[in-house]
């Protein structure tokens, strides 16, 4: 009996459902998946699995020995994928999605660097701000900035991204410059829809919030149009640097109550899964790996007050 090919029969068993459907993903007859399992059982001295016409049912001992063989084969497979990486390089094409914002002003250099290291991957880049499905719509990896909350998806931490609250020195000259977070709510403010309410911002409670809406708002799901808006003297906003940090430098917007900046958020790299990982997603997560700098080059700046 070959131990690696009986332990992933099992492990398709028990992912499938039946060995009728186990033995359509392996490519063989299900006589033999039954055989490889009762080899294994054999093998091992205990039932792993309970049998019904129907349906397989995992003993106690089958559920210690699934998670340990399936991660076995995870491995197995990660390190063929590596070495066939060695042979092949990556190839293929490469689907990204991406925030609109950074996508449009940091991503054009990284791409293009990227593809003259490995011609042989093509991209297809999406610019979407809502967090898409990556398995069902079809993602390699996403690019996404926030708080990360626990999921099933494997992500990779890229950068810091700083948020600064900022306005430009005519609006501050014509209302006042904010001394304090509660001072915040006489301003007019510039507020991103998609603006998480739990960053630890302690200016944000000083805010409108979603569905209390005032007279005058400007609301927007684009932090380009809001940060322009700012510049031109609409308001007060809080945006990332690597939006506002050239106006920031510029002098045509300036930071107030740095005191009240929350922790920076992430920039991450997301896919889906590590195994059998393909060549053109690794490679890619490799290359961002440190692209931006440490700070990032957006932060390069001297932020006025």
């Amino acid at each position: 009996m070959d131990r690696i090919d009986a332990m992933r029969a099992f492990v398709n068993v028990v992912s499938e459902g039946t060995f009728t459907q186990a033995a359509e993903r392996l490519e063989m007859s299900p006589q033999l998946v039954s055989k490889y399992v009762s080899q294994l059982e054999e093998r091992l001295g205990v039932r792993l699995l309970n049998r019904t016409t129907r349906k397989v049912h995992l003993t106690e001992a089958g559920i210690r020995y699934f998670e340990h063989a399936q991660q076995v084969l995870d491995d197995i497979d990660d390190m063929d994928s590596q070495l066939n990486d060695l042979q092949e390089g990556a190839r293929g094409r490469l689907r990204i999605s991406a925030p609109v914002s950074f996508a449009t002003l940091h991503l054009a250099p990284l791409l293009t660097d990227f593809q003259q290291a490995h011609p042989a991957v093509s991209i297809d880049l999406q610019l979407n701000d809502r967090k898409v499905d990556i398995v069902e719509e079809g993602f390699d990896i996403a690019l996404r900035i926030g708080h990360l909350k626990s999921s099933s998806l494997i992500a990779k931490f890229i950068a810091p991204v700083r948020l600064v609250i900022c306005a430009s020195p005519d609006y501050l000259a014509r209302h006042g410059t904010p001394k304090s977070p509660s001072e915040l709510k006489q301003h007019r403010y510039l507020r991103y829809s998609y603006m998480e309410h739990d960053m630890g911002l302690p200016a944000t409670e000083w805010l409108p919030t979603a569905g209390r809406h005032q007279e005058g708002d400007l609301i927007s799901n684009n932090g380009d149009v809001l940060t322009k808006a700012a510049i031109q003297g609409a308001g007060i906003a809080i945006q990332p640097t690597f939006i506002s940090g050239e106006a920031i430098a510029k002098g045509s917007l300036k930071v107030i109550l740095p005191e009240c900046e929350p922790a920076p958020l992430g920039l991450y790299a997301v896919y889906a899964h590590r195994k059998l990982l393909a060549s053109k997603v690794r490679c890619f997560i490799d290359f961002l790996d440190g692209y931006f700098g440490d700070p990032p080059y957006w932060d390069n700046f001297e932020f006025g007050e």
